[in-house]
């Protein structure tokens, strides 16, 4: 029993102790990051994409405000048969801004994935683009429904280290949570449950202003920067290159922003990402509507391995980027694996604990307790090193103790991938590919994700 405890926690360390080297390289790229110059977005066309479905809580907002921050840019709202008022806010819009244009979808074309939708746009913007258009200076964002990103955010994109290099072919920006100051998320509960909804939302806060970004920054490096849904550019040259005349650049992935990064890295051009502006979005302070919202993200990470064998025989990729690629594409079956290898330390205590307490005594006093607690250490030190890196570049002022009570959450807040990550395989195995949408706070006629099945 001795010896299936010490093997159970080797396991566990070692599995552990390589993914600490991944956390320390990320770390040291986030640690080393400076801001750069800005460009001049006057030196560009800006037209951004916008799906929708059932949107009328925020579309409103979200266009005034784009319209205000970015005057000379284009917004093409895409209606994907929307069953209240998004269609008709949009349309009210665009017959008095010649800047505003919907794209109106209808079933059963409509409703078959956020990809299809932005499909739908791309295309009424080339039929709308003049045939002499420069296609190198045509950027094409795209923004979430509640999309809220900083008014230099163009001035940021057209940095000459970005789109003012004509080898980049697309931008991510760094995401940002918006509703972090609200104290009073649930105004109908108590202390406890806005506590958690606070704590949820500064947990997916902490997820994308460092370990995101700092995976990002690495990316950066080593070429295989990926895109994000919200706050994502794509030069239209890159898009044509890999429409092919199809229309489609976006292909169909639940993970449809990840999907066309690749595709552009694929097709030769370079990817990059700034931190040097950021887009907010509204954070979900409610579980179950996190997980939905995960779980898709999981399952179109788990259809994108087929992109594994085009990556590495590209010789657009190099060797370190296939294999962080390789390594990110495959991360959904290694935290299944996980559930497995993770607990056994813990599983083979207990049991140990239960039929020969004295063997563990003795085994924790010839030095066990040393392995495990470097198994516990690394396990959990490894996920809240984040919270203290957040606090340290963007909380100072909220303090080191806690920090330390945001990093004991956040190795919380890690464990939702083993969930999603199940939940995702068995939607793939059982052939559930639709896409769900996850409502926005400020709705209230649904208690649950909006999903088409397929």
């Amino acid at each position: 029993m001795r010896l299936l405890i010490a093997i159970a926690q080797s396991l566990s360390l070692v599995l552990c102790s390589i993914f600490v080297l991944y956390v320390t390289t990320l770390i040291r790229a986030y640690r080393a990051w400076r801001p750069q110059p800005f460009g001049r977005s006057e030196d560009f066309q800006w037209h951004f994409l916008i799906p929708c479905r059932d949107e009328e809580a925020v579309i409103g907002g979200t266009v005034s405000n784009l319209r205000g921050k970015f005057p000379g840019a284009h917004l093409w709202v895409i209606d994907d048969d929307s069953e209240d008022a998004t269609g008709a806010i949009v349309a009210a819009f665009a017959s008095n801004d010649e800047h505003v244009h919907l794209v109106a979808r209808r079933r059963p074309e409509a409703r078959t994935g956020k990809g299809d939708a932005l499909n739908a746009a791309y295309r009424a913007l080339e039929a709308w683009l003049p045939p002499d258009a420069d296609p190198n200076r045509v950027v094409v964002g795209v923004f979430d429904a509640d999309g809220s990103p900083e008014p230099d955010c163009l001035d940021a994109c057209a940095a000459p280290h970005l789109f003012g290099d004509p080898t980049v072919g697309a931008v991510q920006i760094e995401v940002r949570i918006l509703n972090l100051d609200d104290r009073h998320l649930l105004p109908d509960r108590g202390r406890a449950a806005n506590l958690f909804a606070r704590t949820l939302l500064r947990m997916q806060d902490i997820e994308f202003r460092v370990p995101i970004a700092a995976l990002q920054l690495v990316r950066r490096r080593i070429g295989t920067v990926g895109m994000g849904g919200n706050g994502q550019f794509t030069r239209l040259t890159a898009l044509r290159d890999i429409d092919e005349g199809s229309g489609m650049p976006w292909r169909g992935s639940l993970l449809e922003d990840f999907e066309l990064g690749l595709h552009v890295l694929l097709a030769g051009w370079r990817n990059e990402y700034t931190r040097d502006t950021y887009v907010a979005q509204e954070g979900l302070f409610n579980l179950k509507r996190l997980i939905t919202q995960r779980t898709r993200w999981g399952q179109g990470n788990m259809q994108c391995s087929r992109y594994m064998p085009d990556a590495w025989s590209s010789y657009h990729v190099t060797n370190a980027g296939v294999s962080e690629l390789t390594y990110y594409l495959v991360q959904p079956w290694l935290q299944i694996l996980g559930t497995f290898v993770y607990p056994l330390p813990l599983l083979a205590v207990g049991v140990t604990a239960l039929f020969n307490p004295a063997g563990l005594r003795s085994f924790l006093m010839d030095g066990g307790w040393a392995l495990f607690a470097a198994y516990l250490v690394v396990g959990a030190g490894q996920f809240a090193i984040w919270a203290f890196l957040y606090v340290a570049a963007n909380e100072r002022r909220s303090g080191w103790w806690r920090a330390a009570g945001w990093g004991m959450a956040y190795t919380l807040y890690t464990y939702k991938f083993y969930v999603t990550s199940w939940k995702a395989m068995v939607r793939l195995l059982t052939g559930r590919t639709g896409w769900s949408k996850t409502r926005r706070n400020a709705e209230i006629v649904f208690d649950g994700p909006i999903a088409k099945e397929a």
